[in-house]
C-alpha cells in the first residue's frame, strides 16, 4: 500500500454487533437471487419444516381423544347404568303396577271388602280408617295404607301367571317404602324381565338388588355401592378402557412425532448443507474478487473490514440461512396452524388463548421499547472501553516512559464502571425476557384451565380438550418470540449481504485476456524508460507523480531518495502496475507496459518490501514461497549470503522449525527471511523497498555485500532512507513532489552541492 495514501475510513452504519441494512427488501431480494442455484433446495426445505410443523399441530388433537378415552375407561359407564336404571323403572313404574296390582294381589272389590271389614271382630278404629280409604277417589293406590290387620284379612295365597303368591309376601310389598322395597322370589319373578346390556345377562334377582342397593339410605360412596352389586351389573357398568382404541391412538401419535421429527432434521440437513456451500461459494467469489480488485480499493477500505467481510458477514449469513430461515417458516406456520386449530375445536377456548397471549405481548412489548436505549449504551460504553485499553496496551512503553499508569487506571475504572452500569441495566432488561415469556404461557395456561373447567362442569367440552389447548398455548407463543429473533437475524443477514455483495460488485482491474505480448525471463534485456509519467491517487487533489521521466539501463543500480510523500513507493507501485497511469508511459525492453500483462510484469520483478510477511510454515516454506524444484543448497547458500544461515541452524530444527506470531524472532531477522526470499527469486529486474530498515548496522553490512552480489546482472530499483545504503549505486534519482530534483552518482550528488547534500548531511549531524 502506497504510503502517501488518505485516511482509510472504517466500517460504516454500525451500532455494536448489528448493523441494519440501507435497503432491507433490496438486499434480501438479491440475497436470494444469488441463492437461485439453491432453490429447489430451500423450497424442499421449507416445504418439509412446513410439514414438521403442521404434524405437531395435529398431534395435541389426536392426544386429546387419546385423553377422553384414557378418562372414560376411568369411570363408570353411565351408559349402560342409565340403561339399567331405566328399565328397572319402566317394571316399577306407577302405571303399570296400578293396572297389575289388583290382579297380582287377588282382592276382592272395595264393597266386599268393607262389608266383610264391617262383619269382622276387628278394632273400630281399623274399620274406620278402612272405610275411608276405601270409600276415597284413589282408593286403588291407597291400599297399601290399610291397616295390617285389615290386609291380613282381605288377602289370601293365590296364583299370578302361574306363580304362587303367598299372603305374607303380599302384605310385605304393600308395606315395603318406595326407597326399601320389600319383594319375594315370586314378585320379583313377576316385576321384572331378564336384561341384556353390552351382551352381558342381568337377571330379575340381580335387578332387584341393584334396585334396591341403590334406593338405600346408606352414606356410601357410589363406587362403594358398586363394589356391592350383583357381578352381572358390575361388569355391565363397570370402567373399561378400550385398549384397542387406545393403541392406535398412541401408534399414530408416536407415528406423527416421529415423522415430524424427520422432516424437522431433513430439513435441517438440507439448510446446513445450502447455508455451508453458499458461505463456501460467497467466499470463493471474494477470494477472487481480491486478485482482480485495483490497489486503489484498498487505499480506502480498512484490511480489517475486508477481512470481517470474509469472515464475520459471510458467516452472519450462513447462519442465518441455517437457524433463522426454515425456523421463520416453521414459527409462522406453527402460530397460524395453532391458532386455526383452537377455534376449530372449540371458539371460547381459543378467544381467551388469544386474549391471554396478547395481554403478555403487550407487556413485553413495552419493556422492549424501553430497553433498547440501554442495549445501544452498553455497546457505546464496551466500544469506549475497548478502544482505550487497545490504546493503553499498544502504547504500553510510552504510558510507562511517562509514568501515565494512574492516568490510564483512572479512565479504564472510568470506562468499566460506565460498562457495568449500563451492562447490569441491559442485563435486568434481557433477563425480564425469558420470566415474561414463562408468564404469558403460565397465564395462559391458568385461564383455559379456569374457562375449561367451567366447560367441562356444562358438558360443553371433554377433558381431553383442555389438554389440547395446554398444548395449543405452547404452540402459539412460543413462535412470536422466534418470530420477533428471526426478523432481527434476517435484518443481520440483510445488512452483512449488502457489505459482501458491495465488495463482489466493485469495479475490477480492466481485463487483460485480450493482451497476447509476453516478456520472457530468460530473454529481457532489462531497459526501463519512464516517460512522462503522470499520476494521481483517487481523492487527491494533486497529483502525486507529475511528468516523471527516467531511465534505467541493463544491469544498473538506481536509487531513489527523497522525503516522506516524495512518490517514491507511488513510482514503484506503477511500474509494477498496481496502478495504472493517467498519463504518459513505462517502457520494459521498449515494450508499452499497457501492452503487458500485470502477471506478466510481475514474473519479471522480484520485491523485498519493508513491512514483512511470514506465514505460519517452516523458515524454509517462507523462503521458497510459491516456488517449485529449489535446491536445498540454494537456500543455504542465500541464507548465508544474508547472514541468517547461523542464527537458522540454532534453532530447534533448524529450517523446518515452524513460525508464528508467538515466534521470539526479532523484527530484523524476519526482515533477514524476507530478504532471502527475495534473493531466491531469479528475476531480471529487482525491487528494494526500505528492505534494510529493520537490520541493525553490522547485519546491514552484510546484506549490502549480499545485495550488490544479487544485483549483477539486473536492474535494481532500491528506495531508501538509509543514504549510506545506496552510496555505491549506479544511479540515484532525487524525488520531491513527484519530479526528478537531481540525478547523478552518489560523488556527483555531493559535488553538487544540493537538495540531495543536504539530505545526506541531516542523517549524520549530531
Amino acid at each position: 500500500m502506497p504510503k502517501e495514501s488518505k485516511k482509510m475510513p472504517g466500517p460504516r452504519g454500525r451500532i455494536g454487533n448489528f448493523e441494519k441494512p440501507k435497503n432491507f427488501t433490496a438486499a434480501i431480494k438479491r440475497l436470494f437471487t444469488e441463492l437461485n442455484n439453491y432453490n429447489r433446495l430451500i423450497i424442499i426445505s421449507c416445504i418439509l419444516a412446513m410439514l414438521g410443523s403442521i404434524l405437531s399441530i395435529i398431534a395435541p388433537n389426536r392426544l386429546s381423544v387419546i385423553t377422553d378415552e384414557i378418562s372414560n375407561g376411568l369411570r363408570i359407564d353411565e351408559n349402560n347404568l342409565k340403561a339399567i336404571t331405566s328399565e328397572i323403572n319402566k317394571a316399577l313404574n306407577k302405571d303399570k303396577l296400578k293396572e297389575k296390582l289388583p290382579k297380582i294381589l287377588n282382592i276382592d272389590a272395595p264393597e266386599e271388602i268393607i262389608n266383610k271389614v264391617s262383619s269382622s271382630d276387628l278394632s273400630e278404629e281399623d274399620k274406620n280408617k278402612t272405610i275411608e280409604i276405601l270409600l276415597s277417589s284413589d282408593s286403588a293406590n291407597n291400599i297399601n295404607k290399610l291397616p295390617e290387620s285389615v290386609l291380613n284379612l282381605i288377602l289370601s295365597d293365590s296364583k299370578y301367571e302361574d306363580t304362587l303368591i303367598k299372603k305374607e309376601d303380599k302384605i310385605k310389598f304393600l308395606k315395603s317404602k318406595d326407597n326399601n322395597l320389600n319383594l319375594s322370589y315370586s314378585l320379583i319373578k313377576i316385576l321384572f324381565k331378564d336384561l341384556k346390556v353390552d351382551e352381558i345377562k342381568i337377571s330379575k334377582n340381580d335387578q332387584y338388588k341393584f334396585i334396591k342397593l341403590m334406593n338405600s339410605k346408606e352414606k356410601n360412596e357410589m363406587y362403594e355401592k358398586i363394589d356391592k352389586l350383583p357381578k352381572s351389573i358390575q361388569k355391565a357398568i363397570n370402567p373399561k378402557m378400550n385398549l384397542n382404541k387406545i393403541k392406535r391412538i398412541a401408534i399414530l401419535l408416536l407415528f406423527l412425532y416421529i415423522i415430524s421429527s424427520l422432516f424437522n432434521y431433513a430439513q435441517s440437513v438440507i439448510m446446513s448443507t445450502i447455508s455451508n456451500n453458499f458461505a463456501k461459494q460467497l467466499r470463493k467469489k471474494i477470494s477472487n474478487k481480491i486478485n482482480k480488485l485495483p490497489l486503489k480499493y484498498f487505499d480506502h477500505h480498512l484490511s480489517g473490514d475486508i477481512l470481517s467481510r470474509v469472515t464475520n458477514d459471510v458467516d452472519t449469513i450462513a447462519q442465518t440461512m441455517n437457524q433463522s430461515l426454515s425456523s421463520l417458516v416453521s414459527s409462522i406456520t406453527l402460530f397460524l396452524g395453532s391458532l386455526i386449530m383452537m377455534f376449530i375445536t372449540n371458539y371460547i377456548m381459543a378467544i381467551t388463548a388469544v386474549l391471554s397471549s396478547l395481554i403478555g405481548f403487550f407487556g413485553m412489548s413495552l419493556i422492549l421499547k424501553n430497553s433498547q436505549k440501554y442495549f445501544k449504551q452498553r455497546q457505546t460504553e464496551l466500544g469506549n472501553l475497548n478502544g482505550h485499553i487497545e490504546e493503553t496496551y499498544s502504547g504500553l512503553n510510552v504510558v510507562k516512559a511517562y509514568n501515565g499508569n494512574e492516568e490510564a487506571d483512572r479512565k479504564f475504572n472510568e470506562y468499566n464502571k460506565k460498562v457495568c452500569e449500563s451492562n447490569k441495566k441491559s442485563q435486568f432488561i434481557s433477563g425480564l425476557m425469558q420470566p415474561m415469556m414463562g408468564f404469558i404461557g403460565n397465564f395462559g395456561y391458568v385461564l383455559v384451565c379456569i374457562v375449561g373447567a367451567i366447560l367441562t362442569m356444562n358438558n360443553i367440552i371433554t377433558f381431553g380438550v383442555i389438554v389440547a389447548f395446554m398444548i395449543y398455548i405452547r404452540l402459539f407463543t412460543q413462535p412470536l418470540s422466534q418470530i420477533a429473533q428471526a426478523m432481527t437475524s434476517m435484518q443481520s443477514a440483510a445488512a452483512a449481504s449488502e457489505r459482501v455483495f458491495d465488495f463482489v460488485d466493485e469495479e475490477e482491474m480492466a481485463n487483460e485476456e485480450k493482451i497476447q505480448t509476453k516478456l520472457a525471463k530468460k530473454t529481457v534485456k532489462g531497459y526501463i524508460s519512464f516517460d512522462n509519467v503522470t499520476f494521481k491517487y483517487d481523492g487527491n487533489d494533486k497529483p502525486t507523480i507529475k511528468n516523471f521521466t527516467a531511465e534505467a539501463k541493463p544491469g544498473e543500480k538506481i536509487a531513489i531518495v527523497g522525503p516522506t510523500g516524495a512518490g517514491k513507493t507511488t513510482m514503484v507501485n506503477l511500474l509494477m502496475k498496481f496502478y495504472d497511469i493517467d498519463s504518459g508511459d513505462i517502457k520494459i525492453d521498449g515494450i508499452s507496459t499497457k501492452n503487458l500483462s500485470r502477471e506478466n510484469i510481475h514474473e519479471l520483478f522480484t520485491m523485498v518490501l519493508q513491512d514483512t510477511w511470514l506465514f505460519d510454515g517452516t523458515i524454509k516454506e517462507n523462503i521458497i514461497f510459491n516456488r517449485e524444484n529449489i535446491e536445498n543448497k540454494k537456500i543455504d547458500d542465500v541464507c548465508k549470503k544474508v547472514g541468517i544461515d547461523h542464527f537458522i541452524r540454532t534453532l530447534s530444527k533448524g529450517y523446518d522449525t515452524e513460525l508464528s506470531d508467538n515466534d521470539s524472532i526479532s523484527a530484523g531477522q524476519r526482515q533477514l527471511i524476507t530478504i532471502a526470499r527475495g534473493m531466491i527469486e531469479n528475476s531480471p529486474f529487482l525491487i528494494l523497498d526500505e528492505a534494510t530498515s529493520n537490520v541493525d548496522t553490522r547485519t546491514e553490512e552484510l546484506v549490502q555485500k549480499a545485495m550488490d552480489e544479487l544485483t549483477k546482472g539486473k536492474t535494481s530499483f532500491i528506495i531508501a532512507h538509509r543514504l549510506s545504503t545506496i552510496k555505491n549505486a549506479d544511479l540515484i534519482l532525487v524525488m520531491k513532489d513527484g519530479n526528478i530534483i537531481e540525478q547523478g552518482n552518489h560523488e556527483e550528488l555531493i559535488k553538487a552541492n544540493g537538495f540531495y547534500k543536504n539530505l545526506y548531511n541531516a542523517q549524520f549531524e549530531e
